[in-house]
């Protein structure tokens, strides 16, 4: 992967995800983030997984990212995308659309 594909990678990952570290492992440990999303057979969410390896991409320098986590950078992105475009009508405050983009790094409301 060359620097210019890396640099949209990152560019679109910033944007897609608008939650602070700190704000997304807070998120990750409330009971909403654990009960929605798809479950893998490990009983974790596919989401909320997502979510704790967004905050490890979040911890490190631009110089340790890895192609792996650019690949997840860019699935995140693709995710918080096509979600968003799924909006419900009405209020989204305490809705699974909103949680589940939450473990993904998103809050619509922000």
């Amino acid at each position: 992967m060359d620097k210019d594909e890396q640099k949209k990678i990152a560019d679109d990952f910033a944007e897609a995800v608008n939650m602070t570290t700190r704000e997304l492992e807070k998120w990750l440990d409330t009971d909403e983030s654990k009960d929605v999303g798809q479950k893998d057979g490990g009983g974790e969410s596919t989401g909320h997984a997502s979510g704790r390896r967004i905050v490890k991409i979040l911890e490190k320098k631009k110089a340790d990212l890895t192609d792996s986590d650019y690949a997840h950078m860019k699935k995140v992105t693709g995710y918080v995308s096509r979600h968003s475009a799924q909006r419900p009508s009405g209020d989204v405050t305490e809705t699974s659309w909103r949680y589940s983009l939450m473990n993904w790094g998103h809050d619509p409301q922000k």
